[in-house]
Order: C-alpha cells, then structure tokens, then sequence
C-alpha cells in the first residue's frame, strides 16, 4: 500500500527521492484508528483529534521538496499536529523543532513519535510567532493555512534558508516560498491552491 502511495505521488510530480523513500518508509496507517486503516494510504487528508486533519501526502511531499531540506539542516515546523509531516522532516535527517498551539495534540504526537523511534523537540505554543530559542533556521514549513506571512518566521530564517507557508483565507490558501537571500531581501514564489486548518495564534487567526 505504501508503494502504491508512492507511486501516486509520483504520478502527480513529486520526484524528490529522498522525500518519496521517507513517505515509503513511514506506517501511515499508525496515525489511524484500526477501523480506518484502509484510508491511510489513500492521498488525501483525514481527521484526527481536536477538529485537525493528517495532511494529504501529496501536500506533506509538496511542502517538503519545496524546503530543500539535506541532513543537518535546522528546521522548524509549525504546526505538529498528528506528527506525519515530522517524521518526513526527521527521517530526511534534519534537526526539527516543530511547535503545536494544542497540548492534547501535541502530547498525542509525542507519544507516538517516540514509539516510532523518532525524538524531534517538541515545543507546545504559539507557532505564529515561531521559536526564537533556537533560531535562526535553515527553513520554516507551516502546516496551517496563515491570513499573512508572520513577521517573525521571516526574522528567524537564515539567509539562504527556505519559509514555505500557505497563505489565504480560512478555506483556501495559495502555497508560497519566500527565500531570504544573502543580503536580507526577501523573495517570493507562488504556487497552487491548497486548503488547511487555520493557523492559530497572535500573528493567525483568532479563536
């Protein structure tokens, strides 16, 4: 089924192999209840606790090959959630910290990721503002949809380094990479349509 997985995913464009072996590698099917076990391999996103999803593969590969993430980059992850998109993150050999605005979430992560074998630092808090302990990051990725890019995700990524984030509205945003080159600028790449949980927070969407 995990092949099957992957090679849909291809199908749709993804050709970074590094992120199709991690999707290959990782038992989606541990995120579920056993009586939806048959939707875990299907590309599409599905509920988990507090009103959440696990993102669709397709939008976990998207989102990870626009990163450009290699093994020793920091990276920080906004939005934990079922904690799928940071095993993909952890098995590319990064050093991830990934931050989560529900506890119940976050502590459900936890015990997962550490049953699977994986030990990113876990942060419970409000992703909107980042993490400025242990800035700055080579890059940023944001599991929830943003009403604006959050100033201070920008201010804690490296020059060089990556910020992917799907900016819109509460039902529909457009994926962007912003890039901060050498110098301080900031440039921009759109891509397509994408739908996500509202980001939450002081620098999100409110309650």
């Amino acid at each position: 089924m995990r092949k099957s997985l992957v090679r849909k995913l291809r199908e749709k464009g993804i050709t970074n192999e590094r992120v199709l072996d991690a999707i290959g590698k990782i038992p989606r099917h541990w995120f579920f209840d056993e009586i939806f076990v048959e939707h875990a391999y299907q590309d599409k996103a599905f509920p988990i606790a507090e009103g959440q999803t696990i993102s669709q593969p397709y939008t976990v590969a998207f989102q990870t090959d626009l990163l450009e993430v290699s093994p020793g980059k920091k990276v920080l992850e906004i939005g934990t959630g079922s904690g799928y998109q940071a095993c993909v993150l952890v098995e590319n050999g990064v050093d991830l910290v990934t931050i989560e605005y529900k506890e119940k979430l976050s502590r459900l992560a936890q015990k997962m990721l550490k049953f699977m074998g994986y030990s990113p630092r876990f942060i419970i808090g409000d992703g909107s503002l980042g993490y400025d302990k242990f800035a700055p990051y080579d890059g940023i990725i944001v599991t929830a949809g943003a009403p604006t890019v959050p100033q201070a995700l920008v201010d804690q990524l490296k020059p060089g380094g990556h910020l992917v984030i799907p900016v819109g509205n509460r039902s529909t945003q457009k994926m962007l990479r912003l890039t901060k080159q050498l110098d301080g600028r900031i440039t921009k790449e759109e891509y397509s349509n994408f739908s996500f949980v509202p980001l939450l927070g002081d620098d999100g969407w409110k309650k």
